[in-house]
């Protein structure tokens, strides 16, 4: 192999790489603050045959509930869920805007805090990776075939993708723990206060009353 196609397969490299694994992902995550009795929607643009994957935790509010509902760009409803503290639902889609909402507004005193997260797939990546092919001449020379390249980058960066959206999940999954604890930690602290309060005044009853009992009420004369 001479150094024409070495320099060939180093630039094809940097392209992939740069094609591949520097580019603005797609895929993305948001925490939020939904105050009581309100709606929160979000629009994402998508195309045909592509896939939408949504997933989302309630990580903080009282019950850990919120409702949701996901809408076509046609407006029919795909899903709708009430009352639920997480879901993850996916759907190939068409062109246009989908919308999916979280509802709050049948509690009227509690915020709800929402980790939600979006996977994109099939969002027009083959039109870029074929671009590689006009970077590299004489692959009849080459020991590896390119498309072999192709396909191990690819699925280094899917592994990556796939280690990122499980680290965000896991630190998802923390946060809520961790407001679930804080939360019966407080309670825990309240009743123990009331039930000390309680112990307290009951206890000063029964002085007193013990006292009152053995009180001489007879009057002396002298």
């Amino acid at each position: 192999m001479g150094p024409e196609l070495w320099w060939q397969l180093l630039l094809f490299l940097l392209h992939l790489l740069g094609a591949s694994g520097f580019a603005t992902a797609p895929d993305s995550d948001f925490t939020f603050t939904l105050p009581a009795g309100r709606k929160e929607c979000f629009f994402q643009p998508m195309q045909r045959q592509a896939s939408l994957e949504i997933e989302y935790q309630v990580l903080d509010g009282a019950g850990f509930d919120v409702d949701f509902h996901l809408v076509s760009p046609t407006g029919e409803t795909i899903v709708f869920e009430q009352r639920k503290s997480d879901g993850v639902h996916t759907v190939e889609t068409q062109d246009g805007d989908y919308m999916f909402c979280f509802d709050n507004t049948f509690s009227t005193l509690s915020e709800k805090v929402i980790f939600f997260e979006l996977i994109l797939d099939n969002m027009g990546d083959d039109e870029q990776q074929e671009d590689w092919k006009k970077y590299i001449t004489g692959t009849d020379l080459l020991d590896m075939k390119l498309e072999d390249i192709l396909e191990s980058v690819n699925n280094v960066k899917s592994r990556l993708s796939k280690s990122i959206q499980i680290q965000t999940l896991l630190r998802a999954f923390e946060a809520r723990d961790r407001n679930i604890q804080e939360s019966n930690f407080n309670r825990v602290n309240f009743w123990s206060m009331v039930n000390l309060g309680i112990m307290v005044v009951v206890s000063a009853v029964q002085v007193y009353m013990l006292k009152h009992l053995f009180e001489d009420k007879r009057k002396t004369r002298t």
